[in-house]
């Protein structure tokens, strides 16, 4: 069953944090939240897990709504940092295992495979505050996970991490989203909800300003890009017929065109000129997307 989310508005006394909300997350996907900060993900996800009850409208999840009696299925890995920094990663793990309902075993034959999974075996006796920002973000991911749960949420999973442990958890959250968990996760980072997601919601101010299927929103945003880079002056660019942006780079342009005809017609105009090292048509980013539908540089 899919995650349901129906017209749903959180509003905090005049102050409205969710406007309107709806749309159906599918099941075994991986879904993905964009805003800015304050854009109301945050307040989305708790209104999900049942933390903060909709001001108008419903959330359901396999048809229900959720409460205690489907928290043990749900995972949440929140922004802001839960682990008890001077407790064993062993304690700290099986504690939380055990208010999901799990035994010890069980839970400390799921801990023992991840901790070699994220190759960290010998933090089994470490104590949280003995570790690095980037493998205390690993434990509470095996905090989120250790109950299989089949909803996940991820509040800003990746943030503050080094590229080599960004790549080591996307791919296990990847993995759990192959084994069927059903993933949510936010991100400043247009180009993990790109990489990983299949559906997308883009919210600004409260409101959903882009949802749906990536590829469908992309081929409806209409514009597209040409990386261009060449051995002479392209600035006969910059108010080239067609070009909605231009952007400079080390070796030459990149630049929105309105269609395939106009960079037809760039390409007809850059041969005569001179050696073309590369010129390639691209499908418009998330990131471009974003920027023009919210209007704003994106943080």
């Amino acid at each position: 069953m899919a995650l349901q989310i129906n017209h749903v508005t959180k509003r905090f006394g005049e102050f409205t944090a969710v406007d309107s909300l709806d749309f159906t997350i599918p099941e075994k996907e991986m879904f993905g939240f964009l805003g800015a900060n304050g854009a109301g993900k945050t307040t989305t996800f708790r209104m999900i897990l049942g933390l903060l009850n909709p001001t108008e409208g419903q959330i359901l999840w396999n048809g229900n709504k959720i409460g205690y009696s489907s928290s043990s299925a749900i995972g949440y890995l929140p922004e802001e940092r839960g682990l008890y920094p001077k407790l064993k990663v062993r304690d700290q793990i099986v504690y939380l295992a055990r208010l999901r309902g799990m035994n010890k075993h069980d839970a400390l034959t799921e801990l023992e495979y991840w901790l070699n999974r994220f190759k960290v075996p010998e933090y089994l006796d470490k104590k949280v505050e003995d570790l690095s920002k980037g493998n205390q973000q690993k434990i509470q991911l095996i905090a989120s996970v250790i109950h299989k749960p089949s909803l996940l949420i991820l509040d800003e999973p990746f943030s503050g991490l080094d590229p080599v442990n960004v790549e080591m958890l996307k791919e296990a959250v990847i993995e759990l989203r192959d084994r069927g968990t059903t993933i949510v996760f936010s991100s400043h980072r247009m180009e993990h909800v790109e990489e990983m997601c299949e559906h997308l919601c883009i919210m600004h101010r409260g409101k959903p300003v882009v949802s749906g299927k990536l590829r469908e929103i992309k081929r409806s945003f209409g514009k597209k890009n040409v990386a261009i880079h060449a051995d002479f002056d392209l600035s006969f660019l910059d108010g080239y017929e067609g070009v909605t942006k231009v952007k400079t780079v080390t070796e030459g342009r990149i630049v929105q065109v309105t269609g395939e005809d106009i960079a037809q017609n760039i390409l007809q105009d850059l041969v005569p000129r001179g050696f073309v090292r590369k010129f390639e048509l691209e499908e418009p980013s998330l990131n471009d997307i974003f920027i023009e539908r919210v209007g704003a540089e994106y943080e």
